[in-house]
């Protein structure tokens, strides 16, 4: 008896010595306690060029809403309805959890990593920098006013909205201090670490290519507010053209390869899953069809007949019926594109329209655009010259202001490019694109705000609501003024 109770006694005090320790069952053995910021950095970045390249309808329904692409089955998003799939709640988390977020907390622990140079540490937050201003400027043309001073501060759990104008205003301001703190003496990422330049050999040309495409980044905001501030507008596209992009060398592309799990998302949606959702919109192939754009083959796939014939917006289409995305767009490797040098023309071409000094004239930067679209899909400087001598396409004699010849063009040019090219047609009301079948408003000029914040911050979504007029479709972002 003597012995039982020593033994009871025994393993009570074991198992009382094993509580006092009892929070080392919550160590993670496996599991990094943190990362690195590059790895941050490079996560980020992917997170972003997905969402913006995505075919995914839960996600990126913008190749629908500028009627690039048809659907053979489900209507709801040729048709306007976003809120079924919950799509702007999706947008939304991606843009903040999936990519703000990481960017935030590389730029956070950049400073106090002992293994990174002080000048190193300078370029590195101002290129994650350049990629939050980019992502804050799909926010604000995606929805409008949205959290921003208070945004991924984990001490407010309800954050404010911001004006939007306000954003623009202070993401302009970041660029002019990230132009200033890039310096080419010093590195950048790495090469395997900087997923838009790393293919750049030298480090000093890696970090001027931040540099261009911070300047360019710029350029693109002076140029969206011109209707909204144009003395604003002039002096922020001024400060920046001539330190943007120069040529094709300089387009900001991402990489994908051709084994998972780093593949092209629309190859993910649209191969790899066996889908046949979607076809080319009619809107996009019957305008290209018109001047024999010569990027007809590179952009498209026929139908099983051979012939590049677009399927109906809002209606249901047979897949074999209609002309597909070509082989290449669908490929594991085909490249994501955060920016790209005839978009840069573009807007070069609209500023001096608009009595801005970039140099140059209006035709010279319009057919650069227009020329280097064409051969960035694959097509030659013959076939391009070719185009550009149409009466109907030449920038002296096609018809319309340069508001319809630019926003055409550039909306053709920014195929696969949806999103950039949902905002252009709203700029620039070019091309006039026809209502779908069953249309549930009017064309849209931005999502509504996420059901979830409604919800859970409804305070502040109230009063954002109230401050835009309506949470609607149709309701315009402050640069939207036509």
């Amino acid at each position: 008896m003597i012995r039982k109770y020593l033994l009871i006694s025994l393993t009570l005090v074991a198992l009382g010595s094993c509580t006092k320790d009892i929070e080392r069952f919550n160590e993670q053995k496996k599991s990094a306690a943190t990362a690195p910021p590059a790895t941050l950095f490079s996560n980020g970045v992917r997170n972003y060029v997905d969402a913006m390249t995505s075919a995914n309808v839960n996600t990126n329904v913008f190749r629908l809403t500028v009627q690039h692409w048809a659907t053979t089955t489900y209507q709801d998003e040729p048709n306007y309805d976003f809120t079924t799939r919950l799509i702007p709640q999706l947008w939304w988390r991606t843009m903040y959890r999936d990519v703000l977020v990481d960017l935030q907390e590389a730029k956070r622990l950049i400073p106090d990593d002992i293994t990174i140079a002080e000048g190193t540490k300078k370029n590195q937050t101002a290129i994650v920098d350049i990629m939050q201003v980019m992502a804050y400027e799909t926010l604000v043309n995606t929805f409008g006013d949205v959290p921003y001073s208070e945004a991924l501060d984990f001490n407010k759990v309800f954050p404010k909205y911001d004006d939007a104008k306000t954003i623009y205003d202070d993401l302009i301001k970041r660029l002019d201090a990230d132009i200033a703190a890039l310096n080419p003496a010093s590195n950048g990422f790495s090469a395997a670490d900087d997923l838009i330049y790393g293919s750049i050999s030298s480090e000093s040309n890696r970090v001027n290519a931040w540099k261009k495409l911070a300047n360019s980044v710029k350029l693109r905001l002076g140029i969206t507010i011109a209707d909204a501030d144009p003395a604003q507008s002039k002096t922020v596209v001024e400060q920046a053209s001539a330190g943007a992009f120069t040529s094709a060398a300089d387009n900001a592309i991402f990489k994908y390869q051709a084994t998972t799990p780093n593949t092209n998302p629309i190859w993910v949606d649209l191969v790899q899953s066996n889908r046949q959702d979607f076809v080319i919109g009619t809107t996009l192939i019957e305008s290209m069809k018109t001047l024999s754009d010569p990027r007809i083959p590179l952009y498209f796939k026929p139908n099983d007949a051979g012939q590049y014939v677009g399927g109906k917006i809002g209606s249901n289409n047979t897949f074999p019926l209609f002309a597909k995305p070509n082989d290449k767009i669908v490929a594991p490797d085909f490249p994501g594109v955060l920016m790209t040098f005839d978009e840069v023309e573009f807007i070069r071409a609209e500023a001096i329209e608009r009595g801005y000094a970039v140099g140059g004239s209006a035709k010279e930067h319009y057919d650069n655009a227009v020329r280097a679209s064409i051969v960035f899909w694959g097509g030659t400087e013959a076939a391009a010259g070719t185009y550009l001598s149409q009466p109907g396409l030449s920038y002296t004699t096609a018809p319309g202001n340069y508001k319809q010849k630019i926003g055409t063009q550039k909306w053709i040019a920014l195929y696969n490019r949806p999103v950039e090219g949902w905002t252009e047609v709203r700029r620039l009301d070019y091309p006039v694109l026809p209502p779908p079948a069953n249309p549930d408003s009017e064309y849209p000029t931005r999502f509504t705000y996420p059901g979830n914040e409604q919800t859970l911050n409804p305070t502040n979504y109230t009063a954002a609501a109230a401050k835009i007029g309506k949470d609607e479709v149709t309701t315009k972002i402050f640069w939207d003024k036509f």
